[in-house]
């Protein structure tokens, strides 16, 4: 065997051998993400049935905060039109309603030991910790008030 056929053979065991490195290292540095399995648009809930996980490698994963389990976007509502496939970024969904604009909720005034309940309707549709303004039916005057987890509406002192 010639010196150069010598020096081809160990460049090609090298590469062959850098080549298994890379393809072992690629896969170890891979992370699995939730993505759509159809496209989803704005308004849409994302269900279960909705996410597969997808496996990135490490290097191409998105630079922005993604999120990176299913049981973390499963029930939310998308902003926008999110594509199969795509990591799910964080500001690209929402919790969804817990008031909707228009329907009556019982609002709850605490002060003390006195509590005051009525009823108003939401200008603007909420989720839980909002702050949305509310119109008292009987008075015509607006109130704000933060939504709360039981679907009422706390408001304070102004």
């Amino acid at each position: 065997m010639s010196a150069r056929r010598a020096v081809v053979a160990i460049a090609q065991q090298v590469m062959l051998c850098c080549a298994l490195l890379i393809c072992t290292t690629s896969m170890s540095e891979a992370g699995d993400l939730p993505v759509p399995r159809i496209t989803v648009y704005p308004g849409d809930i994302l269900r279960d049935e909705h996410i597969i996980e997808q496996r990135f490698a490490r290097t191409a994963m998105p630079r922005i905060a993604v999120y990176e389990t299913r049981e973390a976007i499963v029930g939310k509502v998308a902003r926008r039109t999110l594509l199969p496939g795509q990591p799910v970024p964080v500001n690209a969904v929402r919790e969804p309603d817990t008031i909707s604009q228009g329907k009556p909720v019982l609002i709850v005034f605490q002060a003390g030991g006195l509590t005051i309940t009525t009823q108003a309707i939401p200008l603007q549709s909420g989720s839980i910790g909002d702050l949305v303004s509310l119109r008292n039916p009987d008075s015509g005057s607006t109130v704000k008030g933060v939504v709360q987890a039981d679907g009422t509406v706390r408001v304070a002192t102004q």
